[in-house]
Order: C-alpha cells, then sequence, then structure tokens
C-alpha cells in the first residue's frame, strides 16, 4: 500500500507531462478564420482609421491632421440629419417587424395552423431576395407613373398614392425592410420556442392554463434572449441602412439626397466627392454610435429583467 502510494503520484505527473507535450490541433483549425479575419476585417478597419487622421490639401497632400476629420463630423449638419432619420426609421420600422416575426412564429408554434411548412417557407423567402432585388421590385410598386398602385389609381380616377413623397418616403422604405427581414426574425423566434422543454408546457396545462395564458407566461419569457438578439441586429442593420435609399434615389431625387442616411452620406463622401480622408472618419463615427446604441439597449434590457 505505501510503495503503491508513492508511486502513482510519479504517474500522474508523467501522465500531465505526456499530455503537456501532445499537440493540439486547435490551433490549425481555427488558424483560416483568423487569417481571413486578419486580413479582410481587422486589416482594412485600420488601414482606414489612418486613413482618417489625415487629409489630401493641394498643396503638401496627404497632411497629418490629428482628429480633426472627426470634429468637423461631429459638428457636420448633414451626418447629424442622416443620423437623425436613420433613428426615427428605427423607432418607426423596428417594432413592427419584430411584432410581425413574434405572431407569425407563435402562430406557427401552436400548430394550429394549415400547411405550416408551406407558410413558413413563403414567409421566409423574401429574406432570400437580395437587398437590391427587393428595392428595384418595391420601386416599380411604389412608380408614380407605371407602378400598379398608380395605375389602379388612375382607373378608380384618384390621385396616385404619394409613396415616395417626403412625407411618405421614410414609411415606403420601412416597409421594403419589414418585408425583407420578418422571414428571418421568424425563423429566430420560432427555433426559440422550439428550444422551449416540453416539460414547461405540461406543468402549465397541469396548472390548468390554457393557449393564450401558456403563450403569455411561458413562451414569450422564454423568448427574451431571442428578441434582445434580434433587437440588436436591427439596430445595426438600421444605422447601416445604404441599399434601399440608394436605389430609390433614382425615383425620388428630390427627396433622397446624398446624404439621406449616415452610410449613404459617407458612400458619396469617398466616392463621388472623393474625400476618402473624410469619408474614413465619418464612417468610424458611424460605428461608434452603432456600439453606444446597442448597448444602451442591452443595458435597457438587462435592468428590465432584473427588476
Amino acid at each position: 500500500m505505501t510503495t503503491a502510494s508513492r508511486e502513482h503520484p510519479h504517474r500522474a505527473s508523467a501522465t500531465r507531462r505526456r499530455r503537456a507535450r501532445r499537440p493540439s490541433a486547435g490551433p490549425l483549425f481555427v488558424a483560416p478564420f483568423l487569417a481571413l479575419f486578419l486580413l479582410l476585417f481587422l486589416a482594412p478597419l485600420g488601414y482606414a482609421a489612418y486613413l482618417s487622421l489625415f487629409q489630401d490639401r493641394l498643396i503638401g497632400g496627404a497632411t497629418f491632421v490629428g482628429l480633426a476629420n472627426y470634429v468637423t463630423a461631429v459638428q457636420d449638419p448633414l451626418l447629424i440629419q442622416g443620423v437623425v432619420r436613420v433613428a426615427a426609421f428605427f423607432v418607426i420600422q423596428v417594432p413592427v417587424m419584430l411584432l410581425l416575426a413574434l405572431l407569425f412564429a407563435l402562430a406557427l408554434d401552436s400548430g394550429l395552423l394549415r400547411l405550416a411548412r408551406v407558410v413558413r417557407l413563403g414567409i421566409f423567402v423574401p429574406y432570400a431576395v437580395p437587398s437590391v432585388v427587393a428595392s428595384l421590385m418595391w420601386g416599380y410598386l411604389y412608380g408614380p407613373d407605371y407602378g400598379p398602385f398608380a395605375q389602379l389609381s388612375k382607373a378608380l380616377n384618384l390621385p396616385a398614392p404619394p409613396f415616395l413623397s417626403d412625407g411618405w418616403l421614410l414609411g415606403s422604405l420601412a416597409n421594403v425592410v419589414t418585408w425583407e427581414f420578418v422571414g428571418y426574425n421568424m425563423i429566430l423566434l420560432y427555433a426559440a420556442l422550439r428550444a422551449i422543454p416540453q416539460e414547461l408546457y405540461e406543468a402549465a396545462a397541469m396548472d390548468g392554463a390554457g393557449a393564450w395564458r401558456i403563450a403569455w407566461s411561458v413562451k414569450l419569457p422564454a423568448l427574451r434572449p431571442a428578441l434582445l438578439l434580434a433587437l440588436v441586429f436591427s439596430v445595426i442593420g438600421s444605422f447601416q441602412l445604404f441599399n434601399e435609399p440608394n436605389l430609390l434615389q433614382r425615383l425620388a431625387p428630390d427627396v433622397i439626397d446624398s446624404a439621406y442616411t449616415a452610410n449613404l452620406y459617407a458612400y458619396s463622401l469617398a466616392f463621388t466627392s472623393q474625400q476618402i480622408n473624410y469619408a474614413a472618419a465619418v464612417s468610424f463615427l458611424l460605428g461608434v454610435v452603432i456600439v453606444i446604441v446597442s448597448y444602451a439597449v442591452l443595458l435597457t434590457a438587462n435592468r428590465g429583467r432584473k427588476s
């Protein structure tokens, strides 16, 4: 017994040394992702940060100006208007989109719908349509001359709906984005519903809870993490709004200018005005705004959960 107890620690330490010398395959699997992440994300991001610290002047060429571009961007009325506009877009569009996604997910999970797979596919299909194609399609539908709504209005001797007017355009854009992303958020919430343990439903049924009570007391609390994730994704997508206004600009040039959204403004500065350095600073400030708003959403949600 004494000899065995003395030899046991030595065998254990030898085993640990052999395990420590054993090569790990983990870094080999992670290396391709890290290389692509470095080359396609961190390197361009670092180069853009470097460009934002310079100004291209007529005399002297590229001149280091430090944070001067950022100071100018913070005071730029066009950028401020673009950020305020996408914030209003977020307030209008995201609650409607998430509410529709939630209703569809609950309806599919209830098991009362006929042809549930067909319905689920039909709601999800718009997400598979590229945003460029979706914008062109809705641009045709919104058309004041040849669009179907305009043609129907003319047939009824009514004025064409001003979908692309200044007062309607934000709602028209919200409709396009909602049509595109309701299916994605519905699938996200539906997957979260399918992950709820069956025991919770059985316990609620034994307590006499009906379908509405189960949805309110079991399903909705379990959906909070998925709803929060969808909300954060929606914050990022709303403040990066670009394709839809960029393509509809051809139909409403008097309403959608080059600074209609912050992302469109940065693109116009870089590729139309050739102000690469200032565009880099605007893009970084937009990223900071997205981080701040996303953090505020997470902080508010966590406080609400604790209370």
